[in-house]
């Protein structure tokens, strides 16, 4: 049994995952994470145990300088808990880590443990996908459910996907199975610029969260980092005419497949979201809870560079996984289809 000890009631929490590796394209999803801890000051309050779930062969631990003193960070998931006020408070479970090595269903137990004994009443677990989507296009980021009575109240895709799978479909089937209702949320990276970061995936998703739960999510300098992140890009393709043609091409697959759904839904939940920013709507943080909790900023990244002319890393990976995935939307399958190819 797990005790939390001193850590205060939340309100109506919910659980946010995302995890580095396989199901991480671009950084798009575990950098969410990262900016809602950063955003509304996350107070760490446990971490599993690395030795458990980790293969330091795979994951090697990191030697750093402190004062002098020679320290170690091991790759581990931690959680982390924010109070967000508000006209609707509503508090958030954090959890960041790297895909485990091993020993997998018992490192989703220990997981639903944390959400039975924080009372978690919704866990969204977050993923990015390398895709044939245009980089100059919105990025696909599609919500699925394995409950279909969530995925009708919620409207979100009932997943289909059969194939290999990451830690973050085994946890959703893990919560499933446990009773507790789960999404997953999905972007699309673009495969020829799939090297971190992507500020504008990253962006996409915080959005379709911020519609998820009913949360106002300050956004920082993401818009303006997503928008310099495509300028990079755009440059990049002009610089070879092949690749220009190339996106071309995805963006007329991508129109096509879109041209019936640029409609009503979409453009009415663009202007909910403006007017929910307008009037300041809920999502503002409170002071960091009181108590036992203690900032651990060990686990926060410094921000690669945009990546240099030329740099074509990722592409392996992108011909590998997309192998193994269904077909993109831009191909003629479903979005929530697509987005699940890692689930």
């Amino acid at each position: 049994m797990i005790e939390l000890e001193g850590v205060p009631e939340l309100v109506d929490p919910v659980m946010v995952a995302a995890f580095e590796g396989w199901n991480d394209a671009g950084d798009a999803a575990s950098t969410v994470v990262s900016h809602l801890d950063k955003e509304w000051k996350g107070e760490v309050f446990a971490a599993l145990d690395a030795e458990d779930y980790y293969d330091f062969q795979v994951n090697r631990p990191v030697v750093f300088m402190e004062g002098g003193t020679r320290k170690i960070t091991w790759p581990t998931t931690r959680l982390s808990v924010v109070r967000v006020g508000g006209a609707k408070p509503r508090d958030l479970v954090l959890v960041r880590g790297i895909e485990p090595s091993m020993r997998w269903r018992s490192f989703c137990n220990e997981l639903l443990g944390f959400a039975h004994e924080l009372g978690v009443e919704l866990v969204v677990i977050l993923g990015a996908l390398l895709g044939d989507t245009p980089h100059t296009r919105p990025v696909p980021v599609s919500g699925v459910t394995s409950d279909p009575d969530l995925a009708r109240s919620m409207n979100l895709e009932e997943t289909r996907y059969e194939g290999p799978t990451g830690i973050v479909g085994v946890l959703q089937e893990a919560c499933t199975h446990a009773g507790v209702p789960a999404v997953s949320l999905w972007a699309a990276v673009p495969h020829y610029v799939s090297q971190p970061p992507n500020p504008k995936a990253t962006l996409a998703l915080l959005n379709r969260l911020e519609d998820l739960i009913d949360l106002r999510i300050p956004l920082g300098e993401l818009p303006e980092d997503a928008r310099a992140w495509q300028v990079g890009v755009d440059q990049l393709a002009a610089e070879d005419s092949e690749v220009a043609e190339y996106v071309q091409t995805l963006e007329e697959a991508r129109d096509t497949a879109e041209l019936p759904e640029a409609s009503g839904e979409a453009i009415a939940r663009e202007f909910e979201r403006y007017l929910r920013r307008r009037d300041g709507g809920p999502g503002h943080a409170t002071e960091a809870a009181e108590g036992p909790f203690q900032r651990d900023t060990s686990h926060d990244r410094t921000k690669p560079p945009y990546p240099p002319a030329g740099d074509t890393r990722g592409t392996e990976r992108a011909d590998t996984e997309r192998a193994e995935e269904p077909p993109s939307p831009a191909e003629g399958a479903s979005e929530g289809e697509d987005d699940d190819a890692q689930d």
